[in-house]
């Protein structure tokens, strides 16, 4: 198995693990190391008073890829767990596709900074996130 593979596999094996994350319905569709590209199918379920996708879906979805950035560029071996993190929500979602790509920004000994875009299934971008996450060894 080639190192992306291997990288995109230890993802998808995460995701699956986590009853929260795979309640959601949120799969790795690719990943390199320092990027996580995610996707879910958001349904009618979660939309929030407005009709449109709850924003905290969304926020899950870009922290998720954000976290699982850091998981490819620091290793699986490191805890990484999120310390801060803002949003900014450009559009309102739909029901439908929604992906995520993560991106580390910058990974040191103890604190890796990343980004996520967060865009409907036609590119347009719904949100922009940023995130700082712990990498120090417990």
């Amino acid at each position: 198995m080639d190192r992306g593979a291997e990288v995109l596999q230890d993802l998808r094996d995460r995701l699956a693990a986590s009853p929260f994350h795979a309640s959601l319905g949120i799969d790795a569709v690719d990943a390199s190391q320092g990027r996580a590209h995610l996707a879910i199918t958001a349904t009618d379920s979660q939309r929030n008073l407005q009709g449109t996708i709850h924003g905290g879906v969304l926020a899950t979805l870009a922290d998720t890829a954000m976290g699982l950035a850091v998981r490819t560029a620091v290793g699986p071996e490191r805890p990484h767990v999120t310390i801060e993190m803002a949003v900014h929500y450009l559009r309102p979602a739909s029901p439908g596709r929604i992906e995520a790509v993560g991106t580390v920004v910058r990974s040191g000994t103890q604190i890796a900074y990343a980004e996520a875009d967060v865009v409907a299934a036609d590119g347009t971008l719904l949100a922009r996130a940023s995130g700082t996450y712990s990498t120090a060894a417990r």
